[in-house]
């Protein structure tokens, strides 16, 4: 085989200066302007897409999260607040029974 008609592969092509490369020609199957997919990726896109959409749906869902628990922490402290309240009213009026008891009996009494 004469070196110089040697054609080189993609692997090992016979130069890499591409001007003195040959240049591509198409291939007859395919017709020239074709915009066909050699690989069929709709299904890689729209589970791309649809990861990309969930990435930026985080922060939103995590601010939501993150609402939701600040509520309940908020509903959580009033009944707590709530509990506190009665328990003192109801002290005050055990205090104030009392007191009436006393004075009942002290009327009584005399």
């Amino acid at each position: 085989m004469n070196a110089l008609k040697r054609t080189g592969t993609i692997d090992r092509p016979l130069t890499h200066d591409p001007q003195k490369q040959a240049p591509m020609t198409s291939s007859t199957s395919e017709p020239s302007g074709s915009a066909t997919p050699a690989v069929t990726t709709i299904g890689a896109n729209a589970s791309r897409q649809n990861r990309t959409r969930e990435m930026q749906l985080i922060p939103e869902a995590l601010a939501r999260a993150h609402m939701h628990e600040r509520l309940r922490e908020a509903g959580a402290e009033r009944q707590a607040a709530r509990l506190i309240a009665a328990r003192r009213m109801q002290r005050r009026a055990e205090r104030v029974s009392m007191r009436a008891r006393r004075a009942l009996a002290m009327a009584v009494m005399h």
